[in-house]
């Protein structure tokens, strides 16, 4: 096997790095040759990295296996939520080829950046930068999949197994042992047509394959009103009930559906 310091010097040498793993942090746990994977068979729980507890009920064995890839379609938020589950458990976590995936956006989801590296522009060897990232953090987020030829997304995906680290496709990744997206989206917060948006609700569901071909869905806030992700109260079904007019003087609350909030731009 090429020695990891060569692996990240040929890989990563002149990319732009961002986060608490910036430039020769990066290059330092890398260079430790420290694979999540060590011992895998006798970790037992360690074999999952974990994640937040409101996300818990949407993965069979309520975390992200090691080794798995997943994918996560189209929402910024709910891959921010993943990272951050992770890195507050202690995993150290990279996100390369995600230019809009900006730290601040990442510190206000609770993402620990001590623990997270950004690579942005991983060059023309996204796979190859991969693959460095994949022999020393547990979990590497990967956008612009549409790069990766087929036999690249195997190649990596056998090397995540081999490592024990988590690929998490942003948009989609052939193959992913567990897919998410979200399925329904409410904002709230505006009432009569001013204020400011607060939180949202949204439905996320997740499939895949083997364990996990099961749907399963949950309700979230994300972000709640507190600014963090939370369990939502599943919705009952209400029957017809008598009219009740408000009382003089009250506002009837408002339900906006919005399309992104003003704080969390990236965070689609």
């Amino acid at each position: 096997m090429v020695p990891l310091t060569a692996v990240a010097s040929r890989t990563l040498a002149g990319r732009p790095v961002a986060g608490g793993l910036a430039a020769g942090g990066l290059a330092d746990r890398l260079r430790t040759g420290a694979s999540p994977a060590a011992a895998l068979g006798d970790r037992g729980a360690e074999n999952l990295v974990p994640v937040l507890a409101p996300l818990v009920p949407l993965f069979p064995a309520g975390g992200l296996r090691r080794g798995s890839t997943v994918a996560v379609e189209g929402s910024a938020s709910l891959l921010l939520a993943l990272l951050a589950g992770a890195s507050a458990a202690g995993s150290w976590c990279a996100a390369v080829g995600l230019p809009r995936l900006g730290a601040a956006a990442a510190a206000e989801a609770g993402v620990d950046l001590s623990r997270m590296a950004f690579v942005p522009d991983p060059g023309t060897d996204l796979a190859g930068v991969v693959a460095a990232l994949a022999d020393g953090m547990d979990v590497v987020a990967v956008g612009n999949g549409i790069r990766l030829h087929a036999a690249e997304v195997r190649r990596l995906a056998a090397r995540a197994r081999q490592r024990g680290t988590v690929l998490v496709g942003f948009g989609g990744w052939h193959g992913a042992e567990v897919r998410l997206s979200i399925t329904s989206s409410t904002w709230h917060g505006l009432a009569d047509g001013s204020g400011s948006l607060e939180s949202r609700r949204v439905t996320v569901q997740a499939g895949g394959r083997g364990s996990a071909a099961r749907p399963r869905t949950t309700e979230l806030w994300l972000p709640g009103p507190a600014g963090t992700i939370a369990a939502a109260p599943v919705r009952t079904e209400i029957g017809p009930a008598p009219l009740v007019a408000p009382a003089a003087g009250a506002t009837p609350a408002v339900q906006a559906t919005h399309p992104a909030h003003p704080a969390h731009a990236v965070a689609g």
